[in-house]
């Protein structure tokens, strides 16, 4: 399964929403420029995401979007089945072998366990624990 650009740059709205949760209306303008990406992109993808009511737009000179819920009620499958569709690792699975299938069963429930069990919660709050030069191997 290959998340697309929908994918990645509404999860990132959605993590900018969860950041600035209980602070009022944010902007796309603010999420594209905090985020160097196009604001014309963002508004295309934030009509799926309120239409799943998962945001909610305010109208004003200090409007914007918001989330209709706690970060910790929103998952990033919730997010990733609105703009990508159905969570499948493979298409027509039912014509593979019964092996295949399992296998691709298996996978898809992986994928799915990960999405839906990680909220916008634990995104926004996430540390990077790698540190930046753990292993160089020189050849």
């Amino acid at each position: 399964m290959k998340i697309s650009t929908k994918g990645r740059y509404g999860l990132t709205i959605m993590i900018e929403l969860a950041r600035k949760f209980g602070d009022g209306p944010i902007s796309l303008k603010q999420i594209a420029r905090d985020n160097d990406l196009s604001e014309h992109y963002l508004e295309q993808l934030i009509a799926p995401l309120r239409n799943a009511s998962l945001v909610k737009s305010v109208r004003g000179a200090y409007g914007g979007y918001m989330l209709t819920k706690a970060p910790h009620e929103i998952t990033a499958g919730d997010v990733i089945r609105v703009l990508e569709g159905p969570i499948t690792p493979v298409e027509g699975i039912e014509d593979e072998e019964p092996a295949k299938q399992a296998l691709w069963k298996r996978v898809r429930d992986a994928v799915k366990d990960v999405l839906d069990t990680t909220t916008l919660e634990d995104l926004k709050d996430h540390v990077d624990d790698q540190t930046q030069d753990a292993y160089m191997f020189y050849i």
